[in-house]
């Protein structure tokens, strides 16, 4: 049966090959850093890392891997089961609190990533009688998390908050018992920061919660790095906070829903990937307590962030490239076509610098671009180096 089948599979992957949306692999022989060395499927030796969401530098900190191998002797390796059996200790309720404390929400709940998190709220909180009004650029696994609800689903143009009180407005006209609005905190494929202010306004008018996913921005956005409802005054307004551990906060893995009590308590009962999953693996747990205590004092790494990120954005548009407006890390450079993108980046990694280009199904068709991702810890050297690849390669893709 499986001959029939395998044809059809090598036929798809040769149209993808074919349009240049092709997502090769490559493999790194070092610690995740803002240096890191290549060893399969690019050039050989060091690079400079641009593609990875370690946006303080936090993935190879010294602090934070003592704390890890003080966690493998303390608490072992794995928990071997879920949290309501016997997979919940010590480390796991002291983070859930330090998480609670630092992003002010009342509890909070881990999750082994935060595609889980977004997988598990939807269907816990609401059911046919409800409805969740979702941006239209949202993450992947929020639209996947709604899939899973029979909530009725409305959408809003991106961060178009007329068309939100429109869907808002159709959500009560339907009846909807409950309403939730969910947004990414930062968009990740484009660096635009969510309008929450606004979006909080609006559900306050229509009696809405709001959910905000803020993966990109818990760590260094907002003034002590509490993310995006820090950044617009609005932390006691956002009634579920998600994100993951697995970019800003050390770059390991692990998710969580920081929300209302009543919220939190209902995931602990009814949450299927919460209750059917492994418990995160305590040496993340114990790291990522590490990881918070290091954040109290991260002050000069957000600074650093945010200067590599201003100079980065500047120079490369002084230089004749199309970026995405903003002052996120995340600065897109947009190419349109696949191909050319993808090429672009093997040019980069062949002097020196790795990223990725991204494509369809990951950005719409013809909005292929190379996401670049600053890091605190890159050098002001590092960055100019960056933008004079782009120039070079830039100018071979041309020729």
């Amino acid at each position: 049966m499986f001959d029939s089948v395998r044809d059809d599979l090598r036929a798809t992957l040769d149209e993808i090959r074919a349009a240049g949306l092709h997502k090769p692999e490559r493999v790194i022989g070092t610690p995740q850093s803002a240096t890191v060395s290549v060893t399969a499927g690019g050039r050989p030796g060091e690079v400079l890392n641009f593609c990875a969401n370690n946006y303080l530098g936090l993935a190879d900190h010294p602090e934070v891997v003592a704390a890890a191998h003080e966690a493998l002797d303390r608490w072992g390796y794995g928990m071997a089961s879920v949290r309501f059996i016997c997979g919940t200790q010590e480390v796991h309720k002291e983070l859930e609190a330090r998480l609670s404390a630092f992003l002010g929400q009342e509890d909070t709940i881990l999750y082994s990533s935060c595609f889980d998190a977004n997988g598990g709220v939807f269907e816990t909180l609401l059911d046919a009688e409800d409805a969740v009004i979702s941006d239209a650029l949202n993450h992947a696994s929020i639209i996947d998390g709604i899939r899973l609800s029979k909530a009725r689903r409305f959408r809003y143009a991106n961060r178009d908050m007329a068309d939100l009180e429109r869907q808002l407005k159709e959500a009560t006209e339907s009846g909807a018992r409950r309403k939730l609005i969910v947004t990414d905190g930062v968009f990740s494929m484009d660096g635009y920061v969510a309008p929450l202010r606004e979006i909080c306004d609006l559900a306050d008018r229509h009696g809405a919660m709001v959910m905000v996913d803020d993966s990109h921005a818990v760590g260094f956005v907002g003034p002590g790095g509490r993310g995006t409802p820090e950044l617009h005054g609005v932390m006691d307004r956002v009634d579920i906070v998600t994100g993951t551990l697995g970019k800003a906060l050390g770059g390991a893995s692990g998710g969580y829903v920081a929300a209302r009590a009543e919220i939190v308590a209902l995931l602990r009962q009814r949450s299927r990937p919460y209750l059917f999953s492994n418990t995160l693996a305590p040496v993340i747990a114990a790291a990522s307590l590490k990881v918070l205590d290091l954040l109290e004092s991260a002050a000069d790494l957000r600074t650093r962030l945010a200067e590599n990120t201003a100079r980065f954005r500047r120079r490369m548009t002084e230089r004749g490239f199309d970026i995405l407006p903003g002052d996120h890390a995340i600065a897109p450079v947009m190419i349109g076509d696949a191909t050319k993108a993808g090429r672009l980046a093997e040019l980069l990694l062949e002097r020196g610098v790795y990223v990725i280009g991204f494509s369809y199904p990951v950005v719409p068709q013809g909005q292929a671009r190379i996401r670049v991702q600053l890091s605190a810890g890159h050098s002001t050297e590092d960055v100019n180096r960056a933008v004079d690849a782009f120039v070079e390669a830039w100018a071979e893709l041309e020729r």
